[in-house]
């Protein structure tokens, strides 16, 4: 069931990136960009490759970060009920079919999207600053954000309200769990990172209208809808949204800090000249061996 479910997150996405593609950027633009990869792909990458052991570390150690927040971590959960109250059954007073079907799909799809295509959008761009800047708030949300998660045990609104705070997500589609289990723990609960990332998204958006009009106010429609659709499914207080949003802007005032300061390029051209030098020798070889074997 797990393998359906992402096949069909996979073809949803998919479809809403051509979309994007097609309305923002362009074809012509993405395929420009992609037959000159090389130099993009080089200054991306320093970056990236603090990313990927960020989220690495996220998922093959979850349960451990989960076991220690248990122990060791600061229980919040109790102090968050008595400031927020019940605040979040305002969003089960509204609740109806329709809005249950566009904040799952947001949940679930939407942002997923939402992450993925400023990715490609900031590929196509000739200075790389814009998307190394992008990943490193995404590296420094999940760095962060992952940190506060062991330092602050806590549930959220349903393991508090019961029935009163139906678990919407999982009536509406009871096979979301296995999805959700997969990238998330129900204890993750301050600060959201389904905020502070599409808030992150949201604010790289503003910053490029200019160059990407189209995508700004899409970014924005879905960005706010991300965070509504935490609070009217009953997985994060308001408190945790508000976290997510200062978490947002720190990290994107963080990442625009460093990012584009330091050469950092320069100090990985040794490896870069390496890697040419093996690339060059495999491609010899292979040139070498298809000769002998025309002879």
């Amino acid at each position: 069931m797990l393998v359906g479910l992402l096949s069909r997150a996979t073809v949803i996405v998919a479809l809403l990136l051509v979309i994007a593609i097609w309305q923002v950027i362009g074809f012509d633009t993405l395929f420009r960009a992609l037959r000159n990869w090389r130099p993009r792909v080089r200054a991306a990458l320093p970056v990236t490759l603090a990313l990927v052991p960020v989220l690495i570390v996220n998922k093959l150690a979850r349960q451990d970060l989960v076991t220690i927040s248990q122990e060791y971590g600061f229980r919040v959960g109790d102090l968050f009920w008595v400031i927020e109250g019940e605040f979040i059954l305002l969003f089960e007073s509204v609740a109806s079919t329709p809005l249950t079907q566009y904040f799952s799909f947001i949940y679930i799809y939407g942002y997923a999207f939402l992450l993925i295509f400023p990715v490609v959008m900031y590929f196509t761009l000739r200075d790389s600053t814009r998307l190394r800047r992008l990943l490193g708030a995404y590296a420094l949300n999940y760095t962060i954000g992952v940190t506060l998660y062991v330092l602050f045990h806590a549930f959220g609104p349903r393991q508090y309200f019961g029935s009163d705070v139906e678990t919407m997500l999982y009536t509406f589609e009871p096979s979301y769990q296995l999805l959700t289990r997969e990238i998330n723990h129900y204890t993750n609960v301050f600060p959201s990172l389904h905020t502070s990332l599409s808030a992150t998204v949201m604010i790289f958006a503003i910053r490029s209208r200019s160059q990407f009009p189209a995508w700004t106010p899409t970014a924005s429609v879905l960005a706010v809808s991300v965070w509504l659709s935490t609070m009217y499914l009953g997985i994060h207080w308001a408190i945790d949204v508000l976290g997510g949003l200062l978490l947002a802007g720190t990290c994107v005032w963080l990442s625009c800090r460093l990012i584009g300061r330091y050469d950092v390029d320069s100090h990985l051209q040794p490896a870069y000249d390496r890697l040419a030098a093996v690339v060059d020798r495999v491609k010899t070889t292979g040139d070498s061996a298809d000769e002998r074997g025309h002879r």
